[in-house]
């Protein structure tokens, strides 16, 4: 067991005991977080192979002496698998002897759960509305999105792990300014490719529009699918009907010809993204247009809502949210003098949507934004607080952090597409989607992320993915070298899984159901790659040390102590009983890492 799954432990059983009321007048707030826990190696190891002084550290704010608050912990420390003995010693130091005596019930509890193993109920009875990736409809999606795709992925199967019901929720921004930047990007692309720009069209891309050889190919996907139709671009009116009061386009379709394009470009990328996002293999539940919250009444039903609880109130012509009553910086506008509505004014109408729909109401709504949205916090946690709901409780804002691409140690934008951007296509090409998957969802999310394009392609234990995918088709060709061998699990005497290897690979697999929970906790699905990077440390250690199918030993004995030639006899020609027992070891860890790898979203190759 690693010191950093004891810190992670140590840490769940502090908020354990604050909520059995074990813990005198200490709360979850005042806990340290796990990277300030810190496990130390006792001087001398006759006390142990680990000790923590986390009772010292909390014994002031739980008004309790140190040596009262460390009985309970120690108390819940020994009970976990993996732990032989705790004690408390000194003035409260918390003394941990690791067990790999506890063979049988860590393997027997891996094997007869199977894929189960580690999965539990915490969660259970709440629905989880998880909405991840949102990208715009007006181009490919690029890195940062993919990003999104797999933590988010990946931390709705980890929420599933722990008995939530999650939604995965895609919210598709088909309405507003962006979509008519859109139109006018294709339109001046259309009009370029057939020489109109004599006969009064724009064919300059507009300063604030889209660029890319995806914005010249869905035009003229748009053009064929216009006169498939029956639809002579060329006649439909170009001219701007003009600008309102703020200088801004009168609508969303402020020509007939822009109309078209977008009503037929934006449902051709939808299709694109749902594409792409199958292909990264990301199913989502739901897929939901903001456009529908106008056309539904839904904005105008939640602004009335607030206008009800005293939160609406107008100024200089305008309807403003005042959100500094709920902790905002400043009050926000949801309805421009001009009568149109703000950005804001979905967002209020999304949030209150997710919460009271007719299936699937939202217990909690997580959002997972990209880092230029971090000023959007404020504002919508102060809408949370408007509805009567609870910021941090009732909504979630989870904010991501930039990604980049390196290839040779350098900067790439490689997309042929989109431009100078990285798309989700580009990174699955060069890598597949395994290793993309692996490479985006085992950092921490609040962290910028820089991913070699020329490590993840290698196939070598330098790369993660590949370390991991590894251990699980070793484990399968242990199997079928076992059933060649005739070797038979039911002879198998776990307690001879006796030795420092064998020991090292129980105390990381008795970790499992730890990690599954506090992934699930924190929302923290990289926890669960770095535990796998663990487990198949200690399993190719292990493998390299001792046989399962038996060899005949070749070094010379008198090149080898009496002591030594044992030790080599038993690793590598083990009895039938030991060997059994390490098939059995063996398939725990291979059930492990599927597992493991499943809640990422990655394969388990059999063979590689």
């Amino acid at each position: 067991m690693s010191p950093e799954a004891l810190s992670e432990l140590i840490s769940k059983i502090a908020h354990e005991l604050v909520a059995a009321g074990k813990a005198g007048q200490l709360t979850d707030d005042l806990i340290p977080p796990v990277e300030k826990l810190v496990v130390m190696r006792p001087k001398d190891r006759a006390h142990g192979d680990w000790a923590s002084n986390i009772a010292m550290q909390l014994a002031k704010k739980a008004g309790m002496k140190p040596r009262d608050l460390a009985e309970p912990f120690a108390a819940a420390l020994a009970e976990d698998l993996g732990i032989k003995s705790v004690e408390v010693a000194g003035p409260g130091f918390i003394n941990i002897t690791l067990d790999s005596a506890s063979a049988a019930a860590i393997v027997d509890a891996v094997l007869e759960a199977g894929p189960s193993f580690g999965r539990n109920a915490h969660l259970g009875g709440q629905t989880l509305n998880l909405e991840f990736v949102s990208a715009n409809p007006t181009g490919p999606i690029h890195i940062g999105g993919t990003r999104w795709a797999a933590v988010g992925d990946s931390m709705a199967r980890v929420l599933e792990a722990n008995g939530a019901k999650v939604v995965r929720e895609y919210y598709f921004n088909d309405h507003g300014e962006q979509i008519n930047r859109f139109a006018k990007s294709l339109v001046a692309a259309w009009a370029r490719d057939n020489n109109l720009g004599d006969r009064g069209y724009q064919t300059e891309t507009p300063f604030d529009g889209y660029k890319g050889a995806y914005i010249d190919e869905i035009a003229r996907r748009v053009e064929d699918e216009a006169k498939a139709d029956g639809v002579d671009l060329t006649a439909l009116q170009h001219e701007d009907q003009g600008l309102n009061a703020d200088g801004e386009p009168v609508g969303e379709s402020d020509s007939a010809l822009r109309e078209e394009f977008r009503k037929r470009a934006v449902p051709m990328m939808f299709t694109e993204i749902q594409k792409s996002m199958k292909d990264f293999k990301v199913n989502f539940d739901v897929w939901f247009h903001e456009n529908s919250l106008y056309k539904d009444g839904e904005v105008d039903r939640a602004i009335a809502e607030l206008r009800e609880r005293g939160d609406i109130y107008e100024k200089d012509g305008a309807t403003w949210f005042e959100s500094t009553k709920h902790g905002d910086d400043k009050d926000r506008v949801i309805i421009k003098s001009n009568g149109e509505f703000a950005y804001f004014a979905a967002d209020i109408a999304y949030y209150w949507n997710k919460r009271h729909r007719a299936q699937d109401p939202a217990d909690v709504a997580i959002y997972m934004l990209g880092a230029d949205h971090h000023g959007y916090i404020g504002r919508m946690m102060a809408m949370c607080a408007a509805f009567g709901d609870k910021p941090g409780e009732n909504m979630v804002i989870l904010i991501g952090q930039l990604v980049n691409v390196l290839k040779d140690g350098k900067a790439v934008r490689m997309s042929k597409r989109a431009g100078n951007v990285v798309t989700i296509d580009d990174l699955t090409e060069a890598v597949g989607v395994d290793a993309a998957r692996y490479s985006l969802a085992r950092s921490d999310y609040n962290s910028p992320l820089d991913i070699d394009l020329n490590l993840l392609a290698s196939h070598t234990n330098d790369n993660p993915v590949y370390y991991v995918q590894y251990a699980h088709a070793r484990s399968c060709n242990v199997d079928r070298n076992a059933a060649e061998a005739g070797i038979d699990a039911a002879k198998a005497d776990l307690s001879l899984l006796d030795t420092a290897v064998d020991g090292e690979v129980l105390a990381a697999l008795a970790q499992w159901p730890a990690t599954v929970a506090q992934a699930g906790d924190l929302r923290a699905p990289h926890r669960v790659a770095r535990y796998l990077e663990d487990l198949a440390a200690a399993y190719h250690k292990w493998y390299n040390v001792e046989r399962v199918v038996p060899m005949e030993l070749t070094e010379p004995e008198s090149r080898q102590s009496e002591a030594d030639r044992e030790a080599l006899e038993i690793a590598k020609n083990p009895s039938p009983e030991r060997a059994a027992a390490r098939l059995k070891l063996n398939d725990a860890v291979r059930t492990v890492i599927a597992a493991g790898l499943d809640l990422l979203g990655v394969s388990a190759p059999e063979r590689m």
